[in-house]
C-alpha cells in the first residue's frame, strides 16, 4: 500500500496533523465528521493508506473497509436518532479530495435531500460538532 501523500488533506487527518472530530479509527481506517456536512453528523470514512479510488484499494482491504462503513452507518442512525443513512462515494468525478472516502449521512423522512443535490450546512460551534461526534462514537457497535 502507498503511504501518506504530503499535500493530501485526508493524509493529514490520518497523520493527526489536521484537527477533526474523529468518531472511529483502527489499523485500516479513520472516520470523522465532515467539516461541511450535508446534515449534522455526516461522517467520512477514509483508508489510512493513500489510495485515490475504490479500484486502488487492495482487494483484501475492501471487506474490512466496508465493514467499518456498515458499522458506522448503524452508529450514525442509532447515535443521532436518524431514520436511516445515505452511504456514498465518488470515484474521480465529483471527488473533492483525491483520497478514497465514503460518506455516511444521517437521513430522516422529509429532510429535503433529493437525488444527488447535496446542500451543505455548518456546525454552530466546535462544541456542537464534538457533541455529534460523541453521540456517534458511543453508538458504534463492536467489530
Amino acid at each position: 500500500m502507498v503511504g501518506c501523500v504530503a499535500d493530501c488533506v485526508f493524509c493529514a487527518v490520518v497523520a493527526g496533523s489536521d484537527s477533526v472530530d474523529e468518531v472511529y479509527s483502527d489499523s485500516l481506517t479513520v472516520a470523522f465528521l465532515d467539516h461541511r456536512p450535508v446534515f449534522k453528523g455526516h461522517v467520512l470514512v477514509v483508508p489510512r493508506a493513500h489510495v485515490v479510488t475504490l479500484m486502488d484499494l487492495p482487494a483484501a482491504d475492501v471487506g474490512p473497509y466496508f465493514s467499518v462503513v456498515r458499522r458506522l452507518s448503524g452508529a450514525v442512525q442509532a447515535g443521532l436518532g436518524a431514520q436511516g443513512t445515505f452511504v456514498a462515494l465518488n470515484n474521480t468525478v465529483s471527488q473533492s479530495v483525491p483520497h478514497l472516502h465514503t460518506h455516511v449521512v444521517p437521513r430522516t423522512k422529509g429532510d429535503g435531500l433529493r437525488g444527488f443535490f447535496w446542500p451543505r450546512t455548518k456546525y454552530a460551534s466546535e462544541d456542537e460538532a464534538a457533541g455529534y461526534a460523541d453521540r456517534i462514537r458511543s453508538a458504534m457497535p463492536p467489530a
